[in-house]
């Protein structure tokens, strides 16, 4: 298995201190008057997903989505279960982390390259592919803060799907830029797969899930609902939201 979570559970821990400065913290520590609540954002997640798999991850805002994609690359630790990852990891989980607005395009490649463990000299074989797939050619010497958000996606998407890989993980990557390069990075998706990369796809558009996705983790409100084959899970999931007060 590349990717396998076991009850998976990640709690956060929140207090007052923000509302009453820290005199007041200091106080009601001594009196133990300070108060600490916990919000559970995933609770209980299991899945395991094999080379080849694309997995679309569904569920409507606050569901837990971001926080799981945080454990599967390392970024957060869970606070119980486990989750046991095999390979390289190319993540989007925010398509501006890892750039710098006053460096150029050309830098900024670079950057992000390095940042996802890459070495100059790999960086100098693929960059001419990077900026040909962004569709960049003409803007690799303009600062990255005068790109259009449309731009910089393409930019993020290109430099972690052209690296080649083991894991890809894109959070509503694939639903930012015009139509066309909507369907040419929907193809370059395909490519990978067909390579035998490990995918994970937060997306809210279900059509597109459909289209891409052997495998679905459905959540709600940091809760399992479902897990399994694509068609079934979604259907489900339609139904649900079809019910749900407006």
């Amino acid at each position: 298995m590349v990717v396998n979570l076991k009850n998976v559970s990640v709690r956060y821990i929140t207090g007052d201190f923000k509302d009453i400065g820290l005199k007041e913290f200091v106080l009601r520590r001594i009196k133990r008057k300070y108060k600490v609540n916990e919000f559970w954002a995933v609770k209980d997640v299991s899945f395991s997903l094999e080379r080849g798999d694309m997995l679309g991850i569904i569920g409507s805002n606050g569901a837990g989505k971001s926080t799981l994609l945080k454990v599967i690359t390392g970024i957060m630790v869970p606070t119980k279960g486990s989750s046991s990852v095999q390979g390289s990891i190319a993540a989007l989980l925010e398509l501006a982390s890892g750039f710098d607005g006053d460096l150029t395009v050309r830098e900024n490649a670079y950057l992000r390259g390095a940042m996802l463990g890459y070495t100059r000299a790999y960086m100098n074989e693929v960059y001419g592919q990077i900026i040909d797939f962004a569709e960049l050619e003409e803007f690799q010497d303009r600062p990255f803060k005068q790109l259009s958000s449309g731009m910089k996606s393409r930019l993020a998407f290109s430099i972690a799907s052209l690296v080649n890989p083991d894991i890809l993980i894109l959070d509503e990557v694939l639903s930012v830029g015009d139509g066309a390069f909507r369907r040419k990075s929907e193809e370059k998706m395909r490519s990978i797969i067909e390579g035998g990369a490990t995918t994970i796809l937060v997306s809210h558009s279900l059509e597109q899930v459909r289209k891409m996705c052997n495998k679905v983790l459905w959540l709600d409100h940091g809760q399992q609902m479902a897990f399994g084959e694509t068609a079934g899970i979604t259907a489900d999931y339609e139904a649900f939201l079809s019910r749900k007060p407006r």
